[in-house]
């Protein structure tokens, strides 16, 4: 499977299929067989932790390790928590206060804030209402294109595929078969 720069790639599937198994092993995280690439250097010619700094994996449910949200980040902007509905006071809560649609929200500023040179997205507003989700789509859209960030986005929403996606795979049978969506 490609991916060029820029590109949003769909893939869906039935639960199960190792549509998360497949973000991980591209994140480098589990034993795979396949061979990742990234601006034409091989995922093996450096270590797990400077890969997955440049491919970023926004999990389906993200890890926070510090009481506070403002903890999670070394710099943020407040137009980026605005983009995404919050307030800069959201800094000075809990994240046990946190619905899972905030922290599913915070955990993309945290991953972009990263810079990573690829996305990989395991439904990223599967626990968000429609506003919400429009605002994410949104702003990955913009970080696509503004970094030419190739996107690999595990989405089970037909009509998000089609607002998000230039190409849509689905997984079935262990098996990736194309569909154009654009």
């Amino acid at each position: 499977m490609d991916v060029n720069p820029g590109e949003c790639v769909c893939i869906s599937g039935a639960s199960g299929t190792g549509k998360t198994l497949l973000l991980r092993a591209v994140a480098d995280l589990d034993p795979h067989e396949g061979t990742a690439y990234l601006d034409n250097a091989e995922c093996s010619s450096v270590t797990g932790p400077q890969w997955r700094r440049q491919v970023g994996l926004l999990p389906a449910e993200s890890a926070w390790w510090h009481d506070r949200v403002g903890e999670h980040f070394n710099d943020v902007e407040s137009s980026a928590l605005e983009e995404l509905g919050f307030k800069p006071d959201v800094l000075r809560r809990r994240v046990s206060r946190l619905s899972t649609g905030e922290r599913q929200r915070l955990a993309l500023l945290r991953l972009l804030a990263q810079h990573p040179k690829a996305l990989l997205l395991d439904e990223p507003t599967a626990s968000l209402d429609s506003a919400n989700t429009r605002r994410v789509e949104r702003l990955i859209s913009v970080y696509r294109k503004q970094n030419r960030a190739p996107v690999i986005w595990i989405s089970h929403d037909a009509r998000q595929i089609k607002r998000v996606g230039n190409r849509h795979l689905r997984l079935i049978d262990g098996k990736l078969t194309s569909g154009r969506t654009r």
